[in-house]
């Protein structure tokens, strides 16, 4: 999985979560809670749901790098990587 496919399967999360939120114009390097309507609980759901959906772990010590999308491509592309 690339550091792209990693991008866009946050914003499907993202956007299962927070169906109305404009995902369109998503910078990747802006912390996404500064640009979206996101609270705490949105974003456990996103953990939540990348365990759910891809088995993919993310410990409580490791949430700060799911701020951004560029951040979420950095952590989540060896993670995938390791599964296969």
């Amino acid at each position: 999985m690339t550091k792209d496919d990693c991008k866009k399967l946050v914003i499907d999360i993202i956007s299962d979560i927070a169906p109305d939120e404009d995902l369109n114009g998503i910078k990747p390097e802006i912390k996404l809670r500064d640009q979206l309507q996101l609270d705490s609980m949105d974003f456990l759901d996103i953990v939540m749901e990348l365990r759910k959906r891809h088995g993919i772990e993310v410990p409580e010590a490791d949430y700060t790098h799911l701020a951004s999308l560029d951040s979420c491509a950095e952590y989540l592309t060896p993670k995938f990587a390791a599964k296969a």
